[in-house]
């Protein structure tokens, strides 16, 4: 794997091809992250400087330099770590910065939060130049609605909390005119339970599961929440979001006192208010699920290879030695590189 280290102004300044050590993470829900060892020397010390860039050829993510280390052993000499976040890190850099109402469809209410705090903010010194919102034409993407209300929230927390609570990814990618380019997306489903998309299944059948371990927990499980909004004492407004009773009802109190029935645009109604009162409900519940997770090591460079046959954020088959299936979608990938070779592999989260 090599490398490409750009400069502020995407100019490049370094190839990185040898190393002892590369982990390059991307997320389907939210920022990855990269790491390079290497042996020391004076040329790179100099060269790679903190918000400098880091492009690796096999991907469409670029990464943020945020941290160079260099640490140094009397048995194995001087090491340099070079470490960061991918682009959608850029959001954890703003807040949403005063009350803003989502009342309709959530593409253009997550645009609407991007707008107002990073591409056309009222105060000039929060804009990020050269940021744009490419809207998605996927019908997963455009057919979902959202009430909420946020404020002095960080902007990517929220963001990562609406897309998870959804199922949807987000991105940040770098376009030819190099702009920070903003766009949602719904993998594709490759699951038994469609017929548009060719299969990807990993069983060993196939010969393309390694090892796997599958979990089930209900160890962190919330199914039912009071979330408490405005006002205080007896007349504080509440809602119950959620279901479940005796053994089976987990409760969980939701703080939302920042959700405010007058905004900027006028008094809500009670139903607008409530709406955005059990849109904080479902969101605090989607924080603790029932967990059921399909971790392993597949191959995924033969049969079914990934970038060609799924992608980040897809749905497939899996299948382990025991016969447990199940659909997951992919919402991590590694690639990782070292002295003993190279490998990329995924990380699933099994879908109900």
């Amino acid at each position: 794997m090599e490398v490409l280290i750009m400069d502020e102004k995407f100019q490049q300044v370094c190839l990185i091809d040898a190393f002892e050590s590369l982990i390059w993470t991307e997320r389907y829900h939210g920022f990855g992250d990269f790491e390079i060892y290497t042996p020391a020397n004076a040329e790179l010390m100099r060269t790679v400087k903190q918000d400098y860039y880091a492009w690796l050829k096999d991907s469409d993510q670029v990464m943020i330099v945020e941290e160079v280390q260099i640490s140094t052993e009397v048995e194995t000499g001087g090491h340099l770590t070079i470490s960061g976040r991918s682009l959608e890190s850029i959001l954890d850099r703003r807040i949403i910065w005063q009350q803003t109402v989502l009342n309709g469809n959530l593409q253009n209410g997550i645009k609407k939060l991007i707008t107002e705090n990073v591409i056309s903010p009222a105060i000039g010194d929060r804009k990020i130049a050269g940021f744009v919102f490419q809207d998605s034409q996927d019908p997963h993407v455009t057919g979902l609605s959202i009430r909420a209300q946020y404020t002095g929230d960080n902007l990517y927390e929220t963001i990562e909390t609406i897309c998870k609570a959804y199922n949807l990814g987000f991105q940040i990618t770098l376009n030819e005119q190099n702009q920070f380019v903003f766009m949602l997306y719904s993998g594709a489903d490759r699951s038994y339970d469609q017929s548009v998309n060719p299969y990807v299944i990993f069983s060993p059948r196939f010969e393309n599961i390694i090892n796997s371990n599958y979990l089930e927990s209900k160890k962190t499980l919330k199914n039912v929440t009071l979330v408490a909004g405005e006002d205080e004492g007896t007349t504080r407004r509440t809602r119950i979001v959620g279901t479940g009773k005796d053994l089976n009802r987990r409760e969980i109190y939701t703080d939302a006192r920042d959700v405010q029935s007058e905004t900027q645009d006028g008094k809500l109604s009670d139903a607008e208010y409530n709406a955005q009162l059990d849109q904080r409900g479902r969101e605090k519940l989607s924080e603790h699920p029932f967990t059921k997770s399909f971790e392993g090591q597949v191959e995924s460079t033969q049969t079914f290879v990934y970038g060609k046959d799924f992608y980040k954020g897809d749905i497939v088959q899996i299948v382990n030695e025991y016969g447990i299936e199940s659909k997951v979608r992919v919402i991590e990938i590694v690639r990782a590189q070292d002295t003993t070779g190279y490998e990329t592999y995924p990380t699933f989260s099994v879908v109900e």
